[in-house]
């Protein structure tokens, strides 16, 4: 994939990506926080094929699903090496937490215990790699990757048995 970027003075950024199949995928990047997405099925089209605007909490998700924060295929033989060394869990934040009512940022959860925070449930409602300055409340849900004893200590920081 041949990747490359130009600034678009008083509006941003834009960043091409052509295949190998000589598709393109056009990403303009406002300076607001807008994302415009291009495809061309054709590089050479002057036209675009397709074309979408995403919020920055939808650009966030769909970079996530990208990344495979829920969905990841993976080898067999790599899948049981990563099973025995990282752990995914879902763990609940309470009330009694020192961490509760902070944002992601100010609680310093990779600091203090090694795991990282890729999702937060709230009520039916599921964020995808929250922005550090996501708030978070008693009752919230986290979702979250390391090692065993990471997450063994990131859930005695949410019960605030720290």
């Amino acid at each position: 994939m041949n990747v490359s970027v130009s600034q678009l003075p008083g509006i941003g950024q834009k960043i091409t990506l052509k295949t190998a199949e000589d598709s393109m995928l056009v990403v303009i990047v406002h300076h607001t926080g807008k994302r415009e997405l291009y495809f061309f099925d054709d590089a050479d089209s002057d036209e675009a094929d397709f074309a979408m605007d995403l919020t920055p909490d939808e650009t966030r998700e769909l970079g996530a699903q990208l990344l495979g924060a829920t969905y990841q295929p993976v080898d067999a033989d790599q899948l049981k090496m990563f099973k025995k060394q990282i752990v995914i869990d879902y763990i609940k934040l309470s009330a009694k937490s020192p961490i509760a009512n902070q944002s992601l940022e100010e609680s310093s959860i990779r600091n203090r215990t090694g795991a990282t925070v890729i999702g937060i449930v709230q009520g039916g409602e599921m964020t995808a790699i929250p922005d550090i300055n996501r708030k978070l409340e008693p009752g919230d849900v986290l979702m979250a990757i390391g090692k065993k004893d990471q997450i063994l200590d990131l859930e005695a920081l949410c019960k605030g048995e720290e």
